[in-house]
C-alpha cells in the first residue's frame, strides 16, 4: 500500500511530508478528490483523525496526524536517513530547529495573519505582540544563519524542511520585501531553499506578497425590525425627576511606566539625541560638553557593558550581527534609553563593549526581564566621581580611536 496524504494540494503543512518525501526516494501521493470541509468530515476521515484536521499520512500500519510526526514518519521510512544528520548532536539539533520553527516562527506568523484574514478576532495589541514575538524570532535565526548555509551541518535537514513550509506561509502571504529586508541571512536562506529541484517540484514558484493583508470587516448584522407599538394610555402618576446626563464608565488608564512615574528630569532625551546625530564637525567641543551640560546625574544613569564570552567573538559579521541584534530588541526602551557599542579590535577574538545611558538610577525592570542579551553582559555603574571613568564615557560616546589600545572594528549608536 502507498502512503497517502489526506489534504488539499496548496496545504503548506502537507508541503513537509511531500518534500521529505522527494529527498527520501518515498512514494507518497495526494488522496484524489479530497475537498476540503467535506472529505475531512467523512466518518472515514474522522477515524484517523477525530478533530477532523488535515494533513493525516495513511500508512499501512495505521494513520498518522500532525503535520511534523508525518514528516518524521517519511524521513525514517529509509534506513539510509539523510535527513537527520550524521550524528546524535546532529539529530538533536534537527528537533530544536523543528520545534522553533513550530512555536517561534509559525505561531507568530498565525497569531499575525489569520485575525487579518478573518479566522480569528481581530485584536491590535495581539498582533502587535504577534509582530514583535516574530521579529524576535527571525533575528535569532538571522544570527544562525549568518554564518550557516543551512540550518544543521552542511546540506539540507529536516529541519530545513519544516522552517521554509513554515516561513513560506509567511513569505507569500503577509511577509512583504519591507519586513524581511530587516533579516537578509533569513531571506537568502528562504530563497536557497525553495529554488533546490525538490523544494520547487512540490511548491512550485513562490512570489512573495506585496503587501500585508487588509484586515477583513465583518459585515453588520441588519438590525431587527421594530414591533409596532400599541399605543396604551398611561396611568397618570406624579412627575419623577429627570436625568439629563449618564455618567459613562471612565475607561481605565493604560498602567504607566514605572519610568514616567519618576520625578521631572532636566535632561531632555531627545534633545541630547539630536546633539549627537546633528553634530557633524568639532565633535568633542560641541556633542561631548554638551552632553555633560544636559547630564542629570540625578534623574539618568550611565553603565557600562562588556561581553562575557569575548573569545566567541572569532568572525567579524557575526560578531556585528550580534551587536545589531541585540539593538534591535532594545527597541523597547528607546524612549528611556541612549546606548553606544563598540565592536573592538582588527584581528579575533573581537571585544564588545558599550556605554548605556538609562532613566533612572538602575537598569530599568523590564528591560532586563525582557532583553535576553542584557545577561551576556557585564554591566557597570559609570562612577561619576572618577576622572578616568569619565574619560572613557567622553570616547565610547566619540568612537575616539585607537581605543583601550586597539582600533575599533564597528561602532553602532542606539537612539
Amino acid at each position: 500500500m502507498a502512503l497517502v496524504l489526506h489534504s488539499g494540494s496548496g496545504n503548506k503543512n502537507a508541503y513537509k511530508a511531500l518534500i521529505a518525501a522527494e529527498y527520501c526516494g518515498i512514494n507518497v501521493e495526494l488522496a484524489k478528490n479530497f475537498e476540503m470541509g467535506v472529505s475531512n468530515k467523512t466518518p472515514e476521515f474522522i477515524k484517523m483523525n477525530p478533530l477532523g484536521k488535515v494533513p493525516v499520512l495513511e500508512t499501512p500500519d495505521g494513520a498518522v496526524f500532525e503535520s511534523n510526526a508525518i514528516a518524521r514518519y517519511v524521513a525514517r521510512s529509509k534506513g539510509d536517513n539523510v535527513l537527520y544528520g550524521s550524528s546524535l548532536i546532529d539529530y538533536a539539533h534537527v528537533e530544536q530547529w523543528m520545534d522553533f520553527a513550530a512555536t517561534e516562527v509559525d505561531t507568530n506568523l498565525a497569531r499575525w495573519l489569520y485575525p487579518r484574514l478573518g479566522y480569528w478576532p481581530y485584536i491590535p495589541p495581539s498582533e502587535e505582540a504577534a509582530i514583535a514575538g516574530l521579529k524576535r524570532a527571525l533575528d535569532a535565526l538571522n544570527t544562525h544563519l549568518a554564518s550557516n548555509t543551512f540550518l544543521v551541518g552542511h546540506a539540507v535537514t529536516l529541519a530545513d524542511i519544516v522552517m521554509t513550509c513554515n516561513l513560506y506561509h509567511g513569505f507569500a502571504r503577509i511577509l512583504t520585501k519591507t519586513f524581511t529586508s530587516e533579516f537578509p541571512h533569513v531571506e537568502r536562506y528562504f530563497w536557497t531553499m525553495v529554488n533546490q529541484p525538490n523544494f520547487k517540484k512540490v511548491i512550485g514558484e513562490v512570489k512573495q506578497a506585496d503587501a500585508v493583508p487588509a484586515v477583513q470587516k465583518k459585515a453588520a448584522a441588519p438590525a431587527p425590525a421594530k414591533p409596532k407599538e400599541v399605543k396604551k394610555e398611561a396611568p397618570k402618576e406624579a412627575p419623577k425627576p429627570v436625568v439629563e446626563a449618564l455618567e459613562e464608565e471612565a475607561p481605565k488608564p493604560k498602567a504607566k511606566n514605572p519610568l514616567d512615574l519618576l520625578p521631572p528630569s532636566k535632561m531632555v532625551l531627545d534633545d541630547w539625541k539630536r546633539l549627537y546625530s546633528n553634530t557633524k564637525s568639532n565633535f568633542h567641543e560641541v556633542a561631548i560638553k554638551g552632553f555633560w551640560n544636559m547630564f542629570d546625574p540625578e534623574g539618568y544613569s550611565l553603565w557600562f557593558c562588556e561581553y562575557k564570552y569575548q573569545e566567541e567573538n572569532t568572525v567579524s559579521y557575526v560578531t556585528m550581527n550580534k551587536v545589531g541584534g541585540f539593538l534591535q530588541r532594545m527597541d523597547l526602551c528607546r524612549k528611556y534609553a541612549f546606548g553606544k557599542m563598540l565592536v573592538i579590535g582588527s584581528v579575533p577574538p573581537f571585544k564588545l563593549k558599550g556605554l548605556w545611558l538609562f532613566r533612572g538610577q538602575e537598569i530599568p525592570k523590564f528591560v532586563m526581564e525582557e532583553v535576553y542579551d542584557m545577561e551576556l553582559y557585564t554591566w557597570t555603574k559609570v562612577d561619576l566621581s572618577d576622572e578616568a571613568q569619565k574619560e572613557r564615557v567622553n570616547a565610547m560616546i566619540e568612537d575616539l580611536e585607537p581605543f583601550e589600545g586597539e582600533a575599533l572594528l564597528d561602532a553602532k549608536c542606539f537612539k
